[in-house]
């Protein structure tokens, strides 16, 4: 990706970056802050598992640090005694670093920016609190490094651009690894709230529930691999998740280009008996309507 990044700010006074390469920024208009704190930390539950000796976390698209600041000073709030066991992928190195370079996780408090700083720079953390490993590259490969030293996540923070954008972090094959990485009684959060995301999910025995919208219309979504644990999706949505909308992303080589992987989804969409999105969309809409 490369490249200078210039601060766009948010409602909530913090600020993000836009990426070219993608065509998206990293966070919402509402609140990069916010939406860290509301699709990301709440709902993995960290303020509560805080009060454990030791918590860990896998953060996939790590980008400006966000995520990892929030949880932090969330879980150092409740037990500054807590270890944080933390692992990190990263497409883009100059993401993070360009975070530093313009201040942005100066919003969090001491020591965290000093931690992430180093982080950026050299890759690693060893401190009494925080042991971290960002690891640089295509997130499909570096995965099998978090997965060769054992790490099983209590949070994973599942954060890239959105499916049609980067379609390669989406599949039923990368959320197949990510599951891998999680303990039984972890959670899985995602902004994402696509029937295709979350089809995936499903494929991969996770239970799933909506989190609150933060500024986006949609909701985000967390999972877990305990039954039963979570509130029951609306009707509507479970709907949603038998139209074509639904049919989920593949790469089976883990290696796909985006180009090739959106292919596949267009034709493997074509192809489904399931309900038209659109009937699903209309029946909706004149429900509301009636319901007025």
């Amino acid at each position: 990706m490369g490249g200078s990044f210039t601060p766009k700010a948010t409602q909530d006074g913090s600020f993000t970056f836009f990426s070219d390469t993608f065509g998206e920024a990293f966070h919402s208009d509402f609140g990069a802050r916010q939406e860290a704190e509301t699709k990301f930390i709440q709902p993995t539950q960290l303020e509560q598992k805080a009060g454990r000796s030791s918590v860990a976390i896998l953060d996939v698209c790590y980008g400006l640090g966000y995520n990892t600041a929030a949880a932090l000073e969330a879980i150092w709030q409740v037990n500054p005694a807590c270890r944080v066991q933390w692992m990190g992928l990263e497409l883009d190195q100059s993401v993070p670093k360009a975070a530093i370079a313009h201040h942005l996780l100066h919003q969090w408090s001491d020591p965290i920016p000093h931690l992430l700083q180093q982080l950026a720079d050299t890759g690693q953390v060893q401190s009494d609190r925080l042991h971290a490993t960002l690891w640089v590259g295509d997130a499909r490969q570096t995965i099998r490094s978090v997965q060769q030293a054992g790490f099983r996540a209590d949070a994973i923070f599942l954060d890239p651009f959105s499916p049609p954008r980067c379609p390669q972090l989406w599949t039923v094959e990368f959320v197949r690894e990510l599951a891998r990485c999680l303990q039984p009684d972890g959670r899985l959060a995602t902004y994402s709230s696509a029937a295709s995301v979350r089809a995936a999910l499903l494929v991969n025995q996770f239970c799933i529930s909506s989190t609150y919208g933060a500024g986006r219309r949609s909701p985000g979504t967390i999972a877990t691999l305990q039954p039963d644990a979570l509130p029951p999706l609306s009707q509507r949505q479970w709907e949603h998740l038998h139209t074509r909308a639904a049919v989920p992303y593949r790469d089976p080589s883990l290696g796909d280009t985006a180009a090739a992987i959106l292919e596949r989804h267009c034709r493997d969409q074509s192809l489904s008996s399931l309900e038209p999105t659109s009937r699903w969309k209309r029946r909706w809409s004149k429900s509301v309507s009636q319901a007025r």
